[in-house]
């Protein structure tokens, strides 16, 4: 911290700084451990993946949601409660999720999946909680370099990431050539249990601190003036421009490592790959305050979303090994500064918005990501790698497509049966798995059984579809990056406009609820 930033902030600045960033850590290292333990899961109580899927998408959405009702009452009930509470909830979600062996031994595979449930959404409310507050929070602890230290902030999500990915790495099982196991995994619960390590630091750090107000709050503008602020024709641009920052970061997160994984040849691969750009982002997130002096906020912000654009092109034309970690490099390198620095603008333009005007932001990237991006990259994919399919083998596209039309902002397709492709994948050993555990519990399942059916055809064509189906989903996910890339593109464009309109009135200046003139901090 520079003397200038001593002199302007509270003297708790940093603890409460590296509290926020622990919060946000958690909440990265819970997603990816969850991520690496499905199987246990499914092999302890027996869930199918349709099972495990709806566990892990449990308050996904939701999450936007609590960022934007919290961000609301954040600066009426106080920062240092909502932090509370937000613990209190990561400590719930934690003894629910630890908990499900009793209640599986009590109440069987459903009382299991409703512990795993609801633990998932508990913990995606507490992480909304702490998103509505750390943002905020440091923009008033450093309220002369708030693109800096939101980006240190917001370091502890790639952070969280890595350290997930690779505790689950190092924990899970190892097997032979042949597909034995010959070291099992480390126990779910010791996994799990890794992400209360940053809740209980930041717990520990936030006990009888106190916390500064926004400076909307401390100069007494009314909650309606701050819901006011979020109306301004500028901060209606920013929403809808954040809205596209969710789908392009979050939303192809969801599918990155998944779409490169198949380029490369191995799911391992595109882990990694996505490790590797999680920590470059994490490097980076420290070195936005000097950039930001050079060329400004929304200087940032264009070169990012070029960019961004560039690095999803390459990704979409990928074929090797070598391609695709320059292309995801390049890739890493634009959605690095955006989300953080984003947030540093609303802060600066809109400083009587509060908390409510930067938790508007967050929420808008949050469900954009979750109603938006996610969902229409994954129906990119379907709609390309069936037509691919349907073009190059129409004998496999009977056999795989999944037979019921889905659509999207009215464009219509019928894709390619996830299981269908997964029983084609591991040769129907996870079908062979789920009736095992089928039989031994005396039930029965019409959606296995239909299943079950349908690979005794489909087998005796394995080898002659295997390579044509694989083909198809390479292409559809490399149609879909490619098509994505369109969104930073338009990113960038709107960057551009906005420094235009700035430069035209004056240069891109920070405001203060109690200047009459701005405060200019770049030419």
């Amino acid at each position: 911290m520079s003397s200038g930033d001593t002199q302007n902030t509270a003297p708790n600045a940093q603890r409460l700084l590296l509290a926020g960033f622990m919060a946000i850590l958690a909440a990265g290292v819970g997603y990816s451990v969850r991520g690496g333990i499905l199987g246990q899961w499914a092999n302890q109580f027996g869930f199918t993946m349709t099972e495990l899927g709806a566990i892990t998408g449990g308050g996904l959405t939701g999450f936007g949601i609590v960022i934007i009702l919290s961000s609301l009452i954040a600066d009426k009930v106080g920062y240092g409660k909502l932090m509370i509470l937000a613990f209190l909830l990561h400590l719930v979600s934690a003894g629910l999720t630890l908990g499900t062996p009793m209640a599986f031994a009590s109440g069987g595979k459903a009382a299991a999946f409703t512990c795993l449930f609801w633990g998932m959404f508990i913990f995606a409310v507490g992480n909304g909680l702490c998103e509505a507050v750390v943002n905020p929070l440091t923009a008033a602890l450093f309220p002369k370099n708030k693109t800096h230290y939101l980006n240190i902030l917001h370091a502890g999500w790639p952070a969280g990431l890595v350290l997930g990915s690779v505790a689950s790495a190092l924990m899970a099982a190892t097997t032979d050539d042949a597909g034995n196991v010959v070291t099992a995994a480390v126990d779910w619960k010791i996994q799990m249990s890794l992400f209360l390590i940053p809740v209980i630091a930041y717990g520990v750090m936030l006990f009888g601190q106190k916390f500064p107000k926004s400076e909307a709050a401390d100069a007494g503008v009314s909650t309606g003036s701050m819901v006011a602020t979020v109306f301004a024709p500028l901060m209606l641009c920013l929403l809808a421009i954040h809205a596209m920052v969710g789908y392009v970061e979050l939303g192809t997160d969801s599918w990155i490592s998944k779409i490169t994984g198949a380029i490369m040849g191995s799911p391992t691969k595109g882990l990694i790959l996505f490790s590797y750009t999680s920590m470059l982002m994490f490097a980076l997130r420290f070195f936005a305050g000097p950039i930001v002096h050079r060329i400004s906020p929304l200087g940032l912000l264009f070169c990012s979303a070029v960019l961004g654009a560039i690095g999803l092109t390459l990704l979409g034309g990928a074929t090797t090994v070598a391609t695709c970690v320059i292309a995801a490099t390049v890739y890493a390198l634009g959605k690095t500064f955006l989300w953080p620095t984003m947030l540093a603008v609303v802060s600066e333009q809109f400083p009587k918005g509060g908390a409510i005007a930067i938790g508007m932001l967050g929420g808008a990237g949050m469900l954009s990501a979750g109603l938006l991006g996610g969902p229409a990259i994954g129906f990119k994919q379907d709609y390309n790698a069936s037509a691919n399919l349907k073009e190059k083998s129409p004998a496999a596209y009977e056999r795989y497509n999944a037979g019921k039309e889905e659509s999207f902002l009215g464009f219509k397709t019928v894709g390619l049966d996830g299981a269908k492709v997964g029983a084609l994948e591991d040769k129907g050993k996870e079908l062979a798995r789920v009736g095992k555990l089928l039989a031994a519990s005396g039930q029965k399942d019409e959606n296995y059984e239909l299943q079950a059916a349908w690979w005794e055809s489909a087998k005796a064509f394995e080898s002659e579809d295997a390579q044509p189906v694989k083909d198809a989903g390479i292409y559809g996910g490399k149609q879909a990056l490619r098509l994505t890339a369109y969104v930073p593109a338009t990113m960038a464009v709107c960057y551009l406009l906005m420094m235009m309109y700035f430069k035209a009135t004056g240069g891109y200046k920070v405001v203060h609820v109690s200047d009459e003139e701005p405060e200019a901090t770049s030419p």
